[in-house]
């Protein structure tokens, strides 16, 4: 395994007792299902859906996404532990058992964390997900101006670059927006070279806004889901923009429990500073390559 793959990696920031602690990170997804390496961080929960009062997760596509961001990796001990180990998890469910939804509920649940950060203490929002039609929600339209509306309320907003590309103008909303971070995927070959992860989007927007604005590992990522009705498993394999973009959450959960007077501004720029760059196009790699401890180290 490479340098520059290893950089990402978390660990030596876990063993300085940097863990996320009590940082909300809400998931705007499929649900969450109760997992045993964050169900007792569960803090939140709203069912867009159908107002189910506990979680659940008929997909797991949300349930993953949380394990990646905040797993303490607790079933398999130790093994699949998520980036922020001690955040706490907000699930909110816009997405249905076949994982998809509509506009209308995405921004419901949005409103939704508005309405509760501050007795959530919603620090982050992960989103995951996004539009298959890119033409029909540009960066002016209701969905991301929603979107926008959370980062102004002092809200870090993290979304996929979606999987789309990896022709240009294929970002997805809401990772169109200007404001938010948006993430995208790449991966290493066993040797040093760089392999763009021929799914993720790529820049720049129809409004030619650069993006993404940073990359992290997507492919076959091992995290949480709910238990395997042939096996008992607790953990899948998952690849796509999803499974990167709570990476960047959960690192960006370690920055604020070490950091937490850190505006989105100022979380953004740090961001920009410390990602490792790839020496490929902008369109591509964003500022580069996620380094976790670049990206907790004094300046």
């Amino acid at each position: 395994m490479n340098r520059v793959r290893k950089a990402v990696f978390s660990e030596a920031v876990h063993k300085q007792g940097i863990l996320g602690k009590g940082i909300g990170v809400a998931i705007v997804d499929t649900g969450l299902f109760p997992h045993p390496d964050y169900r007792s961080r569960i803090t939140g929960w709203y069912d867009a859906l159908y107002q189910k009062p506990a979680p659940y997760d008929d997909n797991g596509h949300g349930s993953h996404v949380a394990g990646i961001a905040a797993g303490a990796g607790t079933f398999s001990h130790g093994k699949y532990k998520g980036i922020a180990p001690q955040a706490n998890l907000i699930g909110v469910k816009v997405l249905n058992s076949k994982g998809n939804g509509t506009i209308h509920d995405i921004m419901n649940g949005l409103q939704w964390i508005l309405k509760n950060q501050e007795c959530l203490k919603i620090r982050i929002v992960n989103i995951s997900i996004g539009t298959n039609d890119r033409h029909a929600y540009p960066e002016d339209s209701a969905f991301v101006r929603k979107v926008n509306q959370l980062w102004d309320a002092g809200i870090i907003v993290v979304a996929a670059a979606g999987n789309q590309g990896p022709d240009p103008q294929t970002i997805s909303a809401p990772g169109n927006s200007r404001k938010i971070i948006t993430v995208g995927s790449y991966d290493f070959a066993e040797r040093t070279d760089v392999i763009p992860s021929s799914h993720s989007g790529a820049g720049p927007t129809f409004s030619c806004i650069k993006k993404p604005d940073v990359v992290a590992p997507g492919s076959h990522i091992i995290s949480c889901c709910p238990p395997d009705k042939t096996n008992g498993s607790f953990y899948s394999k998952k690849s796509g923009t999803s499974m990167s973009t709570p990476i960047v959450s959960g690192a960006i959960a370690l920055l604020l429990s070490k950091y937490p007077s850190m505006s989105p501004r100022e979380t953004k720029i740090r961001l920009k500073n410390s990602s490792t760059d790839l020496a490929l196009p902008h369109t591509r790699q964003g500022w580069g390559y996620l380094s976790i401890p670049s990206l907790l180290s004094t300046f």
